[in-house]
């Protein structure tokens, strides 16, 4: 389009990494994490940031993307799956901070199907469990779901009230599952969702539900303003019946349940740090086109000081995801020391978008220009797999030594 200066409003690439790493926090990864790092790059930059906006916009998943991560290895999230070669935690969080530097939905949707279902299936399954449902998962055939939340039970989901009682139906032995859960990913569009409900014994258990069991009943979430290239569900379970071998044979009680959240709370830091690196291109190459008062933005001060404040807390997340992955290899890492990234990233996160949405003025809410759409979804990162002021509990139990749990 033929530009005509003072009429035409001019188009802006805000789109292009600039590998951002201040402190040189990753310059010791090895050459096998480096390549996985800038795979997901590639993978971001030619097939994700074409196409999301558009998706994003639409309220719809980008299942052609789904299928493309799943071609490319990127759906497990890092799991180890058998057949499949074994991806370092570095590699892992590497790859999380790289996808959500191109969309927060796009990795919402790696960390539902791999990072929370099928991990859920590879650590707490049966041989047979995993023999059946990994591959396909890995390969995107099979889709999966976590149901953990309820409707009324968020932050202490310890206190779920889904109850799975022993049953005979048809001379089958198995459970019968009621209860109702929420914002459930691919709950609704997936294949099997993965119920987290209270035994007869008193203790929470895990079961594989095949979506099209009788009395399974999902609905979409509607009305959402984030992570809206991936769809939640509420579920309704109503005398749901799964056969006895749909019971996940290690998963004995709530301990195991955290289990595979813990696992999964540093990729949520690692998350946030990739919506910050988005936000902070945005607003380091807007500032260089953007021209007010005839000169640059970049070339105020008051910008180059927003700007420095960003690369300030940026590179903060950087150092610590970095540091707890390493203690996190080393079997070293604590509950407390997770809670510390998740909630310093993600609040990290939302001061770093905060201050990109103000510094592209009016264009910082065009969705063609990326923060706004980071700006809605680092909202959804900061609550879920833990609240900041439940991490900050779980923190302040460690500082003091005392509870302040209600």
């Amino acid at each position: 389009m033929t530009q005509t200066p003072g009429v035409t409003a001019p188009d802006y690439d805000v789109s292009q990494p600039l590998d951002i790493d201040f402190a040189g926090a990753f310059a010791d990864v090895t050459e096998d994490e480096r390549a996985w790092q800038l795979a997901v790059r590639q993978f971001v930059q030619d097939e994700v940031l074409p196409v999301i906006d558009g998706y994003w916009e639409r309220y719809e998943v980008p299942m052609d993307l789904v299928k493309r991560m799943a071609e490319l290895d990127f759906l497990r999230d890092g799991v180890d799956v058998p057949g499949y070669p074994k991806i370092s935690k570095m590699a892992e969080g590497l790859a999380a901070m790289e996808m959500s530097r191109g969309d927060g939905s796009v990795t919402t949707i790696c960390g539902v199907q791999g990072g929370l279902a099928l991990r859920s299936i590879v650590m707490l399954g049966s041989d047979e469990q995993i023999e059946k449902y990994a591959g396909p998962m890995a390969r995107g055939e099979i889709l999966g779901a976590f149901a953990l939340t309820e409707p009324t039970h968020g932050s202490d989901s310890v206190g779920l009230e889904t109850s799975a009682v022993k049953a005979t139906r048809d001379g089958v032995e198995g459970y019968v599952i009621n209860g109702e859960k929420k914002w459930i990913g691919f709950g609704s569009i997936g294949d099997i969702t993965v119920v987290w409900a209270r035994g007869e014994d008193g203790q929470v258990h895990g079961y594989i539900v095949p979506q099209d069991t009788p009395g399974y009943d999902a609905k979409t979430i509607e009305g959402k303003i984030s992570l809206r290239a991936i769809h939640q569900a509420h579920i309704v379970l109503d005398d749901v019946f799964v056969p006895a071998d749909s019971l996940l044979p290690k998963a004995r009680s709530f301990k195991d349940t955290g289990r595979v959240l813990f696992a999964t709370r540093l990729g949520v830091a690692w998350g946030a740090v990739g919506q910050a690196i988005a936000c902070y291109e945005a607003a380091v190459a807007y500032s260089k086109q953007r021209t007010q008062f005839g000169r640059p933005l970049a070339a105020s001060q008051m910008v180059q000081e927003r700007l420095t404040k960003m690369l300030s807390v940026l590179t903060q997340m950087q150092l610590l995801v970095k540091q707890l992955t390493r203690l996190d290899e080393a079997g070293q890492l604590s509950g407390p020391q997770a809670s510390l990234a998740k909630y310093t990233c993600t609040r990290g996160a939302r001061e770093v978008a905060a201050i990109a949405r103000d510094l592209l003025g009016g264009n910082g809410i065009l969705l063609e220009n990326r923060v706004a759409r980071h700006f809605a979804d680092i909202e959804a990162l900061h609550t879920y797999e833990g609240t900041e002021s439940m991490q900050a509990l779980i923190i302040g139990r460690e500082i003091t030594g005392t509870s302040a749990f209600a």
